[in-house]
Parts: C-alpha cells; structure tokens; sequence
C-alpha cells in the first residue's frame, strides 16, 4: 500500500481553510500514486479547539468540511480527524473522532478512547470516550484507528499507566495489520524521542507497523512539531516527515508478511537541544502573529540577554525589516546597555529607536510627590520607570498594529521579579518558559549558529558576560533580590515541573534558605503569573492554562499543627 502523510498546519477555528490544506495535501498525494492519505487529529478544525466545540454553528460548518473532503476524496481514502456527534442520551455529546472517507462517502469512523486531562489537555469537558476500538479495511489491508493519547498507556514505557484500557492492544487482538495513529501531541524538549521510542516499541510489541500522523504549527500556547513517522513492524523507519514544518511524505507500505526489499530510512540523530527550541520558538511567533492578525512585531531592547534572545527570535520569524527595536534609557540605564542594545539592532538590521523616559519619569515623580511625601523611595519608584516602558511600547503596538513581544524569561516569572503592566506588557511571552540560564544557552546558540553560516554574531559579546540588571535603582543587579541564577533555575526545575517539595529539594543538597525563599516567592506570585500573555511552552511544565494553581490561597508548606 502506497501511503501518504499529511502533515498540516491547521488554524484553530479555519474550517474552510484547513479543509482546503487537506483537499490540497489529497490531490498532490493521488498525483503521487498513493491509495491513503492520513491527515492529523482534529484536523478539520484545529487543536486545541477549547470551547469553540461548544459553538452549534462550528460543529455544523465542520459536518459539511467532512462532506466536502469525503468529495474531494475520489479514488483514494482520506483519514482525517474531527469532533463527531455522540447520539446516546447520556454521556458528553461529542467525540473525538477520525474518519476514512472515499468517493463522497464516510467508509467508517472511529472515536478516541483515551482522553487526556492532565497538563494543557483537558478533553473529557468535551468529549466522551470511544466505547469501542474500530478497524477499517483499506485496500485489502485492516488498518485499526487510533488518536494520539490511545498510543500512550503502555505499561512497559510507562511505569505507572493512568488508564485502565488499552486500546493498541484490542486493535492488535482484533486482527489489525497496520496501527495508524492521527496526532496532535504538543512539542516539549526532549520530547521526539520518548515519541520515537513508545512508537518503535509498540511496533515491536504488537509486530505490526504504525503510521503516526502529527500537527505542525502553533496555535496560542502550543507549539506542534510534526516529526511524524511509519515505522515496520520491527521498529524500524519507513518514513519520516519533517520537524516544524508542514510536510508531504509518500512511502510503500510492504503487504503483511513481507519484508522489505529497500533498507529502512535511517534515523536521523536528534538536533542539538538549542536548535529545537530556536525553532520552536521562532515557529511559536510566526503562527501566533499571522493567526492573530498580526505583521509586525515590537518589543524593548534593554541591552540585557532576554531582549536581546527574543529580538533575534522575532527576526527570525516575522523578518528583520517587521521587527521594532525600542530603547528606553532611565538615569539609571548603563551607558554599555545603551549600546548594547544598538549594536544588537545594527547586527540583526532590524528597526531601532532609542525614545528616553526621563522627562516621563519626572513628570510621574512630581505627580505623586504630594502623596509619597514623606515615604521611603523603593519598589513603587521603581516600579514606575518599567510601567512607563509598557506604556510606551504599548502605544507603538496601538498605533502601528505591531505585536508586543514581551520579553521575561521563566526565572523571573517564576518567583515575581517582573512588573504587572510594565515588562509583562504585551500580546506573547516568547520566553516565559524558558529559565535564564538556558536564555544565555540559546544566545550562544544563535551567536555560534550565525558564525557558522558566515554570519555577524547578533548578541555582543557584553551582553553575555555583564551581570543582569533591571536596572532601576543605581548599581543594582539581579543577584541583590535572586539567588544566583544557576541555582534558582536548578530549584525552579525541580519544585515547578517536578513537583518536588522543600524536603526533597534540601536533601539533594542545595540550601535550605535559598530553597524555602524560592518556594515561597514562586508561591506568593501566582497573581502575576495569572495576568501574564500567552507564554510560548517548551517544557513539560510552563506557566499558562497547563498550571492551574490557585490564587487566593495559603499553603504553608512549612506550617505545623501545635503539639497535642
């Protein structure tokens, strides 16, 4: 069987427009002799759709895509992924759902049987679970139907399932000769290779080749990096479609029971771990700008790393000439900042203004004189110069349409060193989910990466080598409020994605101050967190709608009960 992977970048909602990236991935495949084609999960509309799929209206509009492509599929059998009705009188009314389709019919359908709820998934508020594994027979070959989460509960990869069915099993148990598995599984660090791995070992387990089938793209918070796969019946790769880019790939399936006469494609080694997230990241700002509109982009050069990684990242996806650099120098702003940041815009040839804040500081000074008469100067004057940086630059995004890229890394998010409706201004948080230490990895990724392709490094090398500063108050650098930054990271690591609690934490040696001053600053700034962008997430724990800690609350981990 010759087959087809379709991977799409579908926009959330654009049932037209993704129906027609379909019907186009549908014509080039039968131009390319294949029999299937095999599109992603929820496909027609998009993933994650949320609460569109409580919309009337969008279920009907993507009831007729279905129709339309069924059409468009003549002579070749399209899989493709969808929400379908659930007609039982109890239970959620939708399933998650994929469908074979041919010559205007609907040949059979089958419904997703394990929905996740952890992390940014949240599926059973609006889907029911498949009752039953379906297979369907496609030139003479039984292929058993799955999507995305159905592929991950094998007890041998996992050393704790959290679902009791499995449904790889039942389609190997009710005669399947090829597993295909529609996806939309978002990207993480690290990630590709667990897939790569629970992929080949299901193949091996269940001696059966798989097809799996990923979204690329972003939509909102995530990040999609395709790398869809077939792999034979030893685990071995038939084929494999590109990371981060939509793809078309035709290969031949070999009939049950034989071997291929061609050796395998060779796995390809993974990139370097800076490489993956650069490319995440700038396909995070491309998808997130034209899906919501957006050209252009804008953002504040401080001279320091965060801007400086975020202002090569935007140029890299919208382009230098849709990239505004903006510097806005206080009486405290270094003289080495300054330049700093003008260098960086220079090296990227983006746009660059240098607008000072002094007359505007001063004037807000004056204006709150006769209240703060008589208090100590500290975090509200402060405050305020970064509060005036929101404002300018969210008049620039106002006036020219541009996209406000904010620019704070997870370290400062993670324990509040970042100011409410001044650096939290914007549209997207491109680096909200990554820690400082790997902001400096990344710049020295980018800067080497440039050298290699005879480039000018964009980041001077000043910027690397200064001590951090928000640099609002005379000689202040990070290290006066935060640990130091390589074991703050270390610290965040554990007590944010690993859930880690303070004892944990201590007992693998780190201090006992440091951790507990962490903890609670992580914990006392949920409030911040909760009015941040859309923050790009890359590993397997961000802060956004995957986090859901409350607010008001009071936790003490340190608390005890009085002696009795």
């Amino acid at each position: 069987m010759r087959i087809a992977i379709a991977q799409i970048n579908p926009t959330v909602g654009d049932i037209v427009g993704n129906a027609e990236k379909i019907c186009k991935s549908i014509s080039e495949a039968r131009d390319r002799g294949a029999q299937l084609v095999i599109t992603p999960e929820l496909s027609v509309l998009g993933y994650p759709p949320r609460d569109l799929l409580l919309k009337p209206a969008v279920l009907l509009h993507m009831h007729e895509a279905v129709k339309y492509i069924a059409r468009h599929s003549r002579g070749i059998t399209t899989l493709i992924g969808f929400a379908d009705a659930n007609p039982a009188p109890v239970g959620r009314s939708l399933f998650n759902a994929a469908a074979a389709v041919r010559d205007g019919e609907i040949l059979s359908r089958a419904y997703k049987s394990l929905l996740p709820t952890y992390d940014v998934f949240d599926e059973t508020r609006y889907f029911e679970p498949g009752p039953r594994v379906e297979t369907v027979r496609i030139d003479h070959q039984v292929i058993g139907l799955s999507i995305c989460e159905d592929l991950w509960n094998d007890e041998e990869i996992f050393p704790r399932p959290i679902y009791h069915f499995d449904p790889i099993r039942e389609m190997a148990h009710a005669g399947a000769q090829v597993l295909v598995n529609i996806s939309a599984s978002p990207f993480v660090l690290g990630k590709n290779l667990l897939r790569r791995k629970l992929i080949a070992h299901q193949a091996r387990r269940w001696k059966l080749p798989i097809v799996y089938v990923n979204q690329v793209g972003a939509n909102d918070e995530l990040i999609f990096d395709g790398n869809s796969v077939a792999m034979d019946a030893d685990g071995n790769i038939l084929a494999r479609a590109a990371a981060f880019v939509p793809d078309l790939v035709v290969f031949d399936l070999p009939s049950p029971g034989v071997t291929p006469q061609s050796a395998s494609v060779v796995m390809a080694e993974e990139p370097p771990e800076m490489e993956t997230l650069y490319r995440a990241l700038v396909l995070g700002i491309r998808d997130y700008a034209s899906k919501c509109g957006f050209k252009s982009a804008v953002l504040g050069l401080s001279g320091g790393i965060d801007s400086a990684v975020v202002a090569c990242l935007a140029s890299a996806a919208l382009g230098p000439d849709q990239v505004l650099g903006v510097s806005m120098p206080s009486r405290y702003s270094s003289e080495h900042s300054r330049g700093d940041a003008g260098l960086l815009a220079d090296a990227l040839k983006i746009r660059y203004e240098s607008l000072p804040i002094e007359s505007a500081h001063r004037g807000l000074e004056e204006t709150l004189k006769p209240l703060f008469r008589d208090t100590a100067s500290g975090l509200a004057e402060e405050n305020m110069q970064a509060r005036i940086r929101g404002n300018i630059l969210m008049a620039l995004s106002n006036k020219f349409g541009h996209l406000l890229l904010t620019t704070g890394n997870k370290s400062e998010l993670a324990t509040g060193y970042c100011t409410l409706y001044g650096d939290m201004c914007g549209g997207l948080a491109v680096i909200s989910d990554v820690p400082k230490t790997m902001v400096y990895e990344l710049g020295r990724w980018i800067n080497g990466h440039a050298i290699k392709v005879d480039s000018r490094p964009p980041i001077p090398e000043n910027t690397f080598t200064k001590p951090p500063s928000a640099e609002l108050r005379p000689n202040q650098t990070d290290q006066d409020s935060l640990p130091p930054y390589d074991q703050l990271d270390a610290i965040l690591r554990k007590y944010v994605e690993e859930e880690q609690s303070i004892w944990d934490i201590t007992a693998q040696g780190f201090d006992k101050g440091i951790v507990e001053k962490t903890v609670r600053l992580v914990d006392m700034n949920e409030y911040k967190r909760k009015q941040m962008p859309p923050g790009l997430k890359v590993t397997s724990r961000a802060f956004g709608f995957g986090r859901r800690m409350p607010i008001a609350q009071r936790y003490d981990p340190l608390a005890k009960l009085p002696s009795s």
